[in-house]
Order: C-alpha cells, then structure tokens, then sequence
C-alpha cells in the first residue's frame, strides 16, 4: 500500500463520519419505518472495561471533577433516588423507542433507577430544530444544563449563574437539548451522552477510547466502561457534597467490589492526565477549520504536541488519525504511514477495537483506490465485527459498502449485491435517506474511477 496518494473520502472524521453534516436534510419519515437501534443490531453487546480499576478511579476523578472548559469541580455532585425523565419538544418519531431501550440498558447495567414519564420529571429531554439550536449554542450537537426544565426557561437567560455545573452538589434537574431534526442515529447518540452526563461525571477525556465520553466520537453508544463509571458514581458510599480526595479515597473498594475482574493484567502503566491546553485547541480547531488546509495545518501543530509529551495513548493516535484524514494529496505516503501508526497504537490501547475499525475504515479506502482487493476484505472483515457491537450504523454500513465494491471488482457480482442490500437499512439509520446511502455508495464506488 506504499506510494497510495492521499484521497479525499467524506466518510468519517471524528463526529463522525457517522452524522451528517449540520446542512444535511433529514428525511424524518425514515425513522417512522422502525429502523431502530434494537431493529438493526438486536441485544446490546457492549465490550466490557479493559481498563484497571486503578486507572479507572483516576479517570473517574478527572471526569468528575473538572468542566470541559477546564475548570474544577470543587465537590462531588449526583441526583439523589430515583430519577424521571420525560421526553418533550419535537419529539423524533423513534426518540421513545431509544430512550426507552436506554433506560433498560441503565437500569440492568447502571444499577440506576431511572424510569420515563410523562409529567415532572428531575431529567427532561427536549428535542429543538437544529437551526434554532446553533443560533444560540453554535458548536453543539447536543448538550445538557442544570437547574433548568425547558429550553425556553434556558433561552430567557442563557448566561444565568444558576447554569453552573460547578456550584452544584446534589442535582434537581437537568436539561438535555437534542436537535429534533437528526438521522436516527445521531439522535441516539446524543440521548446516551447526555443523559450519562446528567446521572454521572460531566468532563471527556480525549485519552480514553473506551467511553462515548471523547469528543473523538469514535464510540457513539454507551459502553461496558461508561456503565461501570455510572454505576461508581451512584455507589451509596458517595454523598453529594464530597471532596475529590474524599472520592478518590473510596473508590479503590467500589471499584473492587464492582469490577472485580479488573483489566490490571491488560492495561499498560497509569495514563497520565494533564492534557495541554494547546493539543485541545489544535483539535478542535483542526475539526472546525473552514478548509482542507487550514485542518491540517492545525492537525499537525496537534502531532507535534503529542509528540513533544511522548503519549503512546489515544491522543497520539487521534492526531495522527486528523493528520492523514486532512493530509494534501502530494503526502499519500507519510498519510499511509500514520493511519497504519494510528490503528497500531489502538490495538494495543484498552479499549481500542472501535477506535481501530474507524481507521481501518480509512485504510480500507486507501486499499480500494489501488486495487488492493483482498487487503479491503481483510480491513473490512476486522473492522465490521466492533462497528456492530458499538451499533454505529453509519460506520458499519460504510465498511459494508467499500467490502461490496472490492467483491465486485473481484468478480464476485452477486455477494457484492446482497451485502450492498445488507448495508441500506443501517445507512438510513446512521446517514437519515435511502438518498444520503445511495450517496455513499457512489463515493465509495468513485474511489476507483479516482
């Protein structure tokens, strides 16, 4: 695969490849047809924590206790007993459905007590059109606010004091604000980050590839790490009010008695935690930047970070990952080389199988463009069996659909038409329209005309 040039191939950055873009239309009668999450991919299968407990308080405790932005978080904050939810807005045809198997999945998983109503409830869940949403939170997808119950009350005063998650210890309500018009799968997505960030710790870590807390978004649905994370942080031996050394001290023995199967064996040496502020901004910019070339350069200024701290975890990976994905079409070779760099540190990372099949899934396009058939089959075979499990629809449907082409191409006509059928029902599901799917497979198959 040396000498492969660079291809520009819309099919996943970070967020995912596994949405569309804000502009995109959704054909909102497509969730009317159940192509739900439970539909598509039947029992959750989430992979377990592979994690140590010991590394799994730290990461506990720097969720829990600093904002995205930065900030500490001086005392331990939860809700306290049961917690309601409600749904209202402009409620997506499937939201029910979701959020219902959502609850199921906390409930038997968590240890929570959670239940959906239709009245007060202390979590409420409002689905706004994504316009109106942007107007006034520009980069958010979906977020979650305290000591509000409606986006109204939010709108009236949107900078109000009692907003601040960081003032807060025993929780009474929540806000979750979801865009009402997103394919179903983003609409899933945004129901499991944000109700998990309502009952649990607030922060994401870019350097844990195992939770659906990473604005990486390579995991888009609650994972074994996530629920175990939940259910520490509604251990009975927490209070509301409670100091980070407080925590830290008793999670050791919570840890113990829930996970007693620790990942000790698998894990490698403690992460360490400070993430510069400088890598986040790179990120987030490289993500954000208005060109091709603009995202690279700060894709590379993130790299170079990485490389100056020496990380051998996830934030390396996720840089070299940007790196390639935004490369210019005359460094085809060094973006070879950090895609397979990428998937190599992912692999040996806890946690790592969702994180890889997303850059396998870039390989495999690479592959496809020069011929190399059997190499696609091979990424695509690896890639499909954790996109599944994880219940990206977007992903997975993608795989599906670049493993069709190289079928064809090797003169496999009639598989290649049959897994083609297979992937329809989870493009839908994670790119909105039987025409965003078709769109797919005609970039994946204008790969080889390239």
């Amino acid at each position: 695969m040396r000498g492969v040039r660079a291809l520009t191939l819309v099919l996943a950055v970070s967020a995912c490849g596994a949405v569309p873009a804000p502009d995109t239309q959704v054909d909102l009668s497509v969730q009317s047809r159940a192509i739900s999450s439970a539909t598509l991919f039947g029992p959750p299968r989430p992979y377990a924590p592979a994690r140590s407990n010991a590394q799994i308080a730290l990461d506990i405790l720097e969720l829990g206790f600093r904002l995205e932005s930065g900030r500490e978080i001086p005392q331990f904050s939860r809700f306290e007993g049961p917690v309601a939810l409600r749904l209202t807005g402009q409620v997506p045809p499937l939201a029910e459905i979701e959020t219902d198997r959502l609850i199921a999945r906390l409930r038997s998983e968590a240890g929570l007590d959670v239940r959906r109503v239709t009245g007060a409830a202390q979590i409420t869940v409002e689905f706004v059109p994504r316009a109106a949403m942007r107007r006034l939170v520009p980069e958010a997808s979906c977020f979650v606010l305290p000591n509000v119950a409606s986006w109204d009350e939010f709108r009236a005063a949107p900078r109000a004091d009692h907003l601040d998650w960081a003032v807060i210890a025993e929780r009474q309500k929540a806000l979750v604000v979801a865009p009402a018009d997103a394919t179903v799968q983003e609409m899933r997505d945004c129901l499991h980050e944000e109700v998990a960030q309502a009952l649990g710790p607030l922060n994401d870590l870019y350097r844990i590839g195992e939770t659906v807390m990473n604005d990486d978004n390579f995991q888009t649905s609650l994972t074994g790490f996530d629920m175990l994370v939940l259910r520490a942080w509604n251990h009975p031996d927490l209070q509301p009010g409670m100091t980070r050394a407080e925590v830290g001290a008793r999670l050791p023995a919570i840890l113990a008695q829930l996970n007693p199967r620790s990942g000790a064996s698998r894990s490698l040496a403690l992460d360490p935690i400070p993430t510069p502020r400088a890598w986040t901004d790179a990120i987030e910019n490289s993500l954000a930047a208005s060109n091709r070339r603009r995202s690279f350069a700060f894709a590379q200024a993130a790299l170079r970070i990485a490389l100056d701290q020496d990380w051998q975890d996830e934030r390396l990976a996720f840089s070299l990952f940007l790196a390639a994905r935004f490369a210019p079409p005359g460094q085809g070779e060094e973006a070879l080389d950090a895609l397979i760099s990428a998937a190599s540190i992912y692999s040996a990372r806890p946690g790592g199988e969702v994180p890889r099949a997303h850059v396998e899934l870039h390989l495999a396009a690479q592959a496809l463009a020069s011929g190399q058939y059997p190499i696609v089959l091979r990424l695509t075979d690896n890639a499909m069996g954790p996109a599944r499990r994880s219940e990206n629809g977007a992903l997975l449907s993608s795989l599906m659909l670049l493993r069709a082409q190289a079928l064809e191409r090797m003169g496999r006509v009639t598989e290649a038409e049959t897994l083609r059928r297979d992937a329809i029902p989870f493009a839908i599901f994670g790119f909105g329209s039987e025409r965003a799917a078709d769109d797919r497979r005609d970039e994946i198959a204008a790969l080889i005309r390239r």
